[in-house]
């Protein structure tokens, strides 16, 4: 993966205070001067029972990709023994999978300093199972980094437990104050370089994925990139401009991705943005992806479909659209053009991903690619292919 001062910025240790436990000492909220070192900290992942699974979303995104933190292990007692690189993608990673708590801190030698509850579920809350692992974690020193709608903060066993073991708790999806968040104001029309967004078909179908493939890709190719995060598991993969939409108040919600968008534009200078996509605009458990076009203002859309999926995650009556009517969807909402399709190969064979991207690509007339299964160069090109100025601004061509 890529190494980017504008992904690896060090940005949870400005975290709004309410997101944190008010007895928390302040100089543990730097996780990457955690204990006193300056090393990545290191941390396991609780996804007992959905990793590789689409509400195991935090682990997968992690174990793909996790500048933040150095991950030991993920805990997945159904996969116990493998490793997760392999479950996940076919090829090796070196993270093992362990069936418990306990297991991964005897294997690892070590106690992990961080605890990172790997799920999604569409309940947006904690099992009984999962709390007693997380204050098990709590007792045995480790900080936690929590990425639900429960915030544990509020809880007094879990209050309790952090100040009596000294630890950290992180709610990501906690949102600041009301009194500090930003109504739209259309600043965001004065970013001056390309803005893609990505979207999707549904939830959980690989937008974080591709849009941090593509933003990784062009930084190769020499450009200056901000990835902008919108949702739990950028933030905490590390992503410097990020916020989590879903937690938003949508009166806010608009506002406060430009002043994000604005604030990363400002500061980075960067030649192009690729914004990462919730949900699906078509998706009426969700309006998510409603208010990241309206406070993105895109100049373009990649879009990401899994081509054998055939019912919307966590809606089993609830069948998914096809990519035409999507992209008009899209298209009429945006004001701006769908340049390229990402497929998700779930449930695919080798011959149905090439004969997918070569259907999809005559029928839409738009490059399409696997952003896992095929080279990084085809996202590069449904950006350069929209884009031509920005092949003069591309050191490697020169």
């Amino acid at each position: 993966m890529c190494a980017n001062r504008s992904f690896l910025g060090n940005r949870f240790s400005t975290l709004p205070d309410e997101r944190i436990h008010p007895h928390t000492h302040r100089g543990l909220l730097n996780v990457y001067h955690c204990s006193g070192s300056e090393a990545t900290p290191s941390a396991v992942i609780f996804c007992e029972a959905n990793f590789t699974k689409t509400d195991g979303k935090t682990a997968n995104g992690l174990v793909r990709y996790s500048p933040k933190f150095r991950i030991l292990s993920v805990i997945d007692s159904e996969k116990a023994g493998l490793d997760s690189g392999y479950a996940l993608d076919g090829e090796r990673n070196g993270i093992p999978i362990y069936a418990s708590l306990n297991e991964a801190i005897e294997m690892a030698k070590e106690v992990p300093e961080y605890f990172i509850f790997g799920m999604a579920p569409s309940s947006g809350v904690l099992s009984v199972l999962d709390k007693q692992v997380i204050l098990d974690a709590i007792k045995l020193g480790m900080n936690i980094v929590n990425g639900l709608h429960e915030y544990l903060n509020n809880d007094p066993e879990f209050i309790a437990a952090s100040r009596k073991s000294g630890v950290v708790i992180l709610d990501i999806r906690r949102p600041r104050a009301t009194s500090n968040l930003r109504i739209f104001s259309g600043l965001v029309n004065r970013v001056d370089c390309p803005k893609i967004v990505i979207m999707g078909t549904d939830c959980a179908i690989g937008k974080r994925t591709t849009a941090t493939k593509l933003a990784c890709a062009l930084r190769q190719y020499g450009l200056n990139v901000v990835l902008v995060a919108t949702g739990q598991t950028g933030v905490i993969q590390g992503a410097p401009y990020s916020l989590v939409m879903d937690a938003i108040p949508a009166q806010f919600g608009p506002g406060e991705l430009e002043a994000v968008i604005y604030r990363a534009y400002e500061i980075e200078k960067p030649d192009v943005m690729i914004i990462e996509g919730q949900g699906a605009l078509s998706h009426p458990a969700f309006s998510t992806s409603a208010m990241i076009i309206r406070g993105a203002a895109p100049d373009a859309i990649i879009l990401q479909h899994a081509p054998y999926r055939k019912y919307r995650v966590d809606f089993d009556e609830m069948a998914m659209p096809s990519i035409a009517s999507e992209i008009e969807l899209i298209e009429q909402f945006a004001h701006a053009k769908v340049i390229g399709i990402s497929i998700n190969h779930e449930g695919m064979a080798e011959d149905d991903i090439d004969e997918h991207i070569y259907h999809y690509s005559k029928e839409f007339s738009i490059p399409v690619t696997d952003a896992l299964k095929r080279s990084s160069k085809f996202l590069v090109h449904m950006v350069l292919r929209a884009f031509p100025k920005l092949i003069k601004q591309l050191p490697t061509l020169q």
